[in-house]
């Protein structure tokens, strides 16, 4: 009868205590191990204690790329998943009403433009060759964006259908084409090879305000907000506040890499700490204006041809990021709010 009711005091205990997860919350990436972007913030958040400390015990769940990350959130292999923002509104128009962006960790691609060196500005690139991976792809269309923003022709540009960065990247340093689209990343890894001889034309944070597209979300279930909205919580608590460090001190980040990524180079480290400075999502990355620009954006092309427009509120939840920051509230930066 003593030892029954210890157990009953016991439970009762832990039922006044709060919710407590049996098992961990499964965070779903697309990377196999800590990526040369801000969406590094995932693994670093683990690998620095953020979730520790935000209380909640996360566990990556490590698949390549988006078809899979979400074939796995939809099949309870985990709790949340990092997917592209495509891929969330193409789920909704085949029917899925119980997915929710709740936040973005890596907003957006860290793309720039690079172009030989005799390119003094973008209103030069009329009637030259530029590199894409292929017609349509991302790269292709947001730069066709950034470029009509720039004023520039587009019309008169010679699409070279290239493939990979690596490869365009390599096709530039040949003189093969006179520009190209490449990650800040891409760009690091030619600049030695470079000498002088390609420059950046449009930079990380110049090419984002003229393309502001969202690219990836981290998205749960509606089943998972009813069950583990806390857990939810405590994860964008924990990457938003990972990322408010390294935005205040890029050294922090680089520190960090050196232990997750010591395969590369401190000095590109550090010229990837300081490119990304102005990139990190410090109030959660989930901004209405850049959310409806981006699903406008997806919808004007050609995979989206004939499907219906969905709202915003059929594939966002701002809930759980805003409880976040009513806790710990907003930082001023690039991820300005806006809703």
């Amino acid at each position: 009868m003593k030892t029954t009711r210890v157990m009953a005091l016991a439970v009762c205990a832990a039922a006044l205590a709060g919710p407590v997860a049996a098992e961990p919350f499964r965070l779903i990436v697309t990377d196999m191990e800590a990526p040369l972007v801000p969406n590094s913030v995932m693994d670093l958040a683990l690998q620095e204690g953020y979730f520790e400390r935000a209380g909640v015990e996360v566990e990556l769940v490590r698949v390549q790329q988006t078809p899979m990350a979400m074939a796995a959130l939809r099949s309870g292999e985990g709790e949340m998943a990092n997917v592209a923002v495509e891929s969330m509104l193409q789920s909704v128009a085949q029917g899925a009403d119980d997915l929710r962006a709740v936040m973005s960790p890596n907003k957006s691609l860290p793309f720039l433009i690079a172009a030989q060196g005799g390119i003094a500005s973008a209103g030069d690139l009329e009637g030259k060759r530029f590199g894409i991976g292929r017609i349509g792809s991302l790269d292709h269309t947001l730069s066709l964006q950034v470029l009509d923003a720039a004023g520039v022709d587009t019309t008169s540009l010679q699409m070279v259908a290239l493939g990979q960065p690596s490869a365009r990247a390599q096709a530039l340093l040949a003189d093969q084409i006179d520009a190209t689209t490449m990650s800040i990343g891409t760009y690091t890894s030619i600049e030695a090879q470079a000498a002088g001889s390609v420059q950046v034309l449009v930079d990380v944070d110049a090419y984002y305000r003229a393309a502001p597209v969202v690219s990836k979300v981290n998205a749960v279930t509606a089943e998972t907000l009813a069950t583990r909205g806390p857990e939810v919580e405590a994860v964008i608590e924990a990457l938003t506040l990972a990322a408010r460090d390294f935005a205040a001190d890029p050294q922090l980040w680089v520190t960090a890499m050196q232990k997750a990524r010591p395969d590369v180079a401190e000095a590109d480290l550090q010229k990837l700490g300081a490119a990304f400075a102005g990139s990190w999502s410090v109030n959660g990355g989930l901004q209405r204006e850049e959310l409806e620009f981006s699903a406008d954006w997806l919808y004007a092309s050609e995979d989206f041809k004939g499907v219906a427009p969905a709202p915003l509120e059929a594939w966002t939840d701002f809930g759980p990021v805003e409880a976040v920051l009513a806790r710990i509230g907003t930082m001023d930066g690039s991820d300005t709010l806006t809703r």
